[in-house]
């Protein structure tokens, strides 16, 4: 992929262009934005408000990472939809479709290539990470988020969250100390490598 052709011409308005820029880059963003808030539904709204936001904006992108730059615009989406709840906070009882109705088997929950054990084993751990995920402030819960879920290097998390190199890996190193003692009481459920031995 021509990554800074297809820039430059979604810049010039071609449409077809920025799709692909959004196949290439969609489920790093989603990914982004479900880590952070931990909830399929809204981080689908992150995801596609950041999408449209980086469209009208795409003029203004002036080179340096374009995955930076898009983490950055679904990750304030996503403090966005964090500062909503907080004044209108609601809890889902049960999973339901588009339409509102429960879904009895979620798609997230299927998957053929593993054991019901296994599954159920991947996804309490799954659960465990992200409730020690949310237990972290918001910016510790980004660093962890864009660094050692996303990949990005540390420049590219300093970018993306506006903040200096020295800032984010002090508030990386917090939040690991925090995740990995959170984890501890998921004992049970971590592979035998990340355990912590007495």
């Amino acid at each position: 992929m021509d990554e800074s052709g297809l820039i430059r011409d979604a810049q010039q308005g071609d449409l077809d262009a920025f799709n692909r820029l959004v196949l290439a880059y969609q489920d790093r963003v989603y990914n982004q934005a479900f880590r952070i808030l931990g909830e399929y539904q809204p981080a689908d709204d992150a995801t596609q408000e950041a999408f449209i936001s980086a469209f009208k904006n795409i003029r203004s992108f002036r080179g340096g990472s374009f995955r930076a730059w898009l983490l950055r615009i679904v990750t304030n989406a996503c403090y966005d939809e964090l500062r909503r709840k907080k004044r209108r906070p609601t809890v889902a009882l049960e999973p339901v479709d588009e339409e509102g109705d429960e879904i009895e088997s979620p798609y997230w929950i299927a998957d053929q290539g593993e054991s019901p054990e296994e599954n159920i084993a991947r996804v309490e751990l799954a659960e465990a990470i992200q409730a020690c995920l949310d237990q972290l402030t918001e910016d510790f819960r980004t660093v962890v988020v864009l660094v050692d879920v996303q990949g990005l290097d540390y420049l590219e998390a300093s970018e993306v969250m506006g903040k200096p190199l020295g800032t984010v890996k002090s508030r990386l190193a917090r939040a690991r100390d925090r995740m990995k003692d959170c984890l501890q009481g998921f004992w049970e459920l971590l592979p035998h490598s990340m355990r912590l031995e007495s």
